[in-house]
């Protein structure tokens, strides 16, 4: 593994590194955000921004006007992204219209590449990605999915409820896992605006951002053609795992940039603040918890540049995707409690921006997977390693 950065990467790096600390930034206390995230209308603001840069969308193949990052390339990018809540928001390679992408560039046929994929790259529109459901329906097990698609002719008709739908409140579309009378799981894509679509409710979540939020869905007989299939009749659940376990690697990506974020806020004041006469960087107590920081920060990086090497050699990397999330979305929240710790009072106020980090970081050690099912997965795969005959 080579992991020396070139010079055409490092030039990338040091101009997203700008873009956030030059334009995104200066957003940061826009009142155009609220409890659900960004407002449309600065989002829009941010991808025009990103668009004049040429930072609109990099992770997108090079014929849909992106630049077709390596997975490599994707970690040093999304992590400079990162280090504003709202540069993913600008560069459009927040979750989940970048894990729609990668999706529908491997799945989606020529018409459906046209009609839903290439608006999305060109920031145009949003996405959601309709798979969760509330219990008993699928959650950790898509085993459980009771959404349905009844073959109509020459459609398929949607009837069922999804829940914690990020980004779903003003979606141009979606992507519907459901299940068709055979019982296999299939992908459907359909526009959000037509009848038999109905956001019942934006759910309050501790993070605030993702523009669209977190949604409550009802499909209620809602009617898509036949050539709405995202691939193949039957293999939901095999495009599921195409979409997430690279999605689940730019989650840590992204992550890691706003880990460093706090970072860097907690040791700018604590080598500034004086307490018992010297700074509080002086103090083993606070000067272990920011050395242990480093740790952290640095074990999470080399698991998400491994895993990114993994995937860029072609393989599928499941596994270690599960172990990148588990070891990341647990390190970083670390990092992250560890600055608020040492910022003291300040840091759990409005008055800086770890408080904010802090309440959004809780959340990834739920989102694409929880970290007790991703150690359940992991402890099958050893199982199946060490004892292959009780698989076969």
């Amino acid at each position: 593994m080579n992991f020396a950065i070139d010079p055409t990467l490092q030039a990338l790096q040091a101009k997203t590194r700008r873009f956030i600390d030059e334009v995104v930034r200066r957003y940061e206390t826009d009142p155009r955000q609220d409890a659900h995230g960004p407002h449309e209308a600065l989002r829009d603001e941010l991808v025009a921004q990103a668009r004049e840069w040429g930072l609109l969308s990099p992770h997108a193949g090079t014929e849909l006007g992106g630049m077709g990052l390596s997975h490599i390339a994707k970690a040093i990018v999304f992590e400079e992204a990162g280090y504003s809540a709202l540069g993913p928001v600008a560069m459009n390679i927040h979750a989940p219209d970048e894990g729609n992408i990668h999706l529908l560039e491997v799945v989606a046929s020529p018409a459906q590449r046209k009609r839903w994929l290439r608006p999305l790259v060109e920031g145009t529109v949003r996405s959601c990605f309709c798979m969760t459901e509330p219990a008993p329906g699928a959650g950790s097990d898509p085993s459980m999915l009771r959404t349905t698609a009844r073959r109509d002719g020459d459609d398929y008709v949607i009837s069922g409820t999804k829940w914690f739908i990020t980004g779903a409140e003003g979606a141009g579309f979606a992507i519907i896992m459901a299940r068709i009378e055979d019982g296999e799981a299939t992908m459907f894509l359909a526009d959000m605006n037509q009848p038999g679509v109905k956001i019942e409710r934006l759910m309050d979540s501790l993070d605030s951002c993702f523009t669209g939020g977190h949604c409550v869905v009802h499909f209620d007989g809602l009617r898509v053609p036949a050539d709405a299939v995202l691939g193949e009749v039957g293999q939901g659940l095999r495009y599921a795992q195409v979409r997430l376990a690279p999605a689940r690697l730019t989650h840590c990506m992204r992550w890691l940039g706003q880990a460093r974020r706090a970072h860097d806020e907690a040791v700018a004041y604590v080598s500034e603040r004086e307490a018992f006469g010297k700074r509080l960087i002086e103090h083993e107590g606070v000067g272990f918890q920011l050395a242990d920081n480093e740790m952290d920060l640095h074990s999470a990086r080399l698991t998400i540049w491994h895993c990114a090497w993994l995937l860029d050699q072609g393989q599928k990397g499941r596994h270690e995707s599960s172990v990148a999330k588990v070891l990341c979305s647990e390190a970083l929240w670390r990092v992250v409690d560890r600055s608020v710790q040492v910022l003291g009072g300040s840091g759990v106020t409005g008055e800086r921006v770890v408080s904010r980090i802090f309440r959004d970081m809780r959340a990834f050690r739920i989102y694409d997977g929880p970290s007790e099912t991703h150690r359940w997965s992991i402890a099958r795969h050893i199982d199946r390693q060490h004892n292959p005959a009780r698989f076969r």
